[in-house]
């Protein structure tokens, strides 16, 4: 069963256009406990939307993990994990913050509720609206 997800990334820092150049590049640098709970969760073959946080706020893409989780290469110390994320294809019509927030079918959603957590679980129900929102197919 796919289970759904949303990453952030600052643009500055890594965008979606490096992401899909990349095709496939290790989620790196998470250093929260429950972001790293959430990509220890992970299973091959989820996807995830990739979110533009800071510059944008938006979700422009969608990626699907390639690899499950292991040592943050990145990290000096610690046991934070990193997967691999594999570009699947671009969000046509970018899902912004405040399309999100103004949509009373995504209410609840960790995006709103946990805004400074960068790797989050989608429920099914909100991953198909935030799809339609974004007419994607994918």
């Amino acid at each position: 069963m796919t289970h759904y997800w949303l990453v952030k990334s600052e643009p500055d820092a890594f965008s979606w256009d490096q992401q899909v150049a990349n095709g496939i590049e290790p989620w790196t640098g998470v250093r929260n406990h429950m972001a790293k709970n959430n990509l220890k969760a992970m299973k091959q073959g989820d996807k995830a939307f990739f979110y533009h946080s800071n510059v944008g706020k938006e979700i422009v893409g969608v990626v699907e993990v390639a690899r499950e989780a292991y040592p943050d290469p990145s990290a000096e110390k610690g046991d934070w994990v990193c997967v691999d994320m594999r570009a699947i294809g671009p969000v046509p019509k970018p899902v912004t913050l405040a399309a999100i927030k103004a949509e009373p079918a995504l209410e609840g959603i960790a995006l709103i509720r946990q805004s400074r957590l960068s790797v989050m679980a989608i429920s099914s129900e909100h991953w198909v609206r935030l799809c339609e929102m974004g007419e994607c197919k994918l």
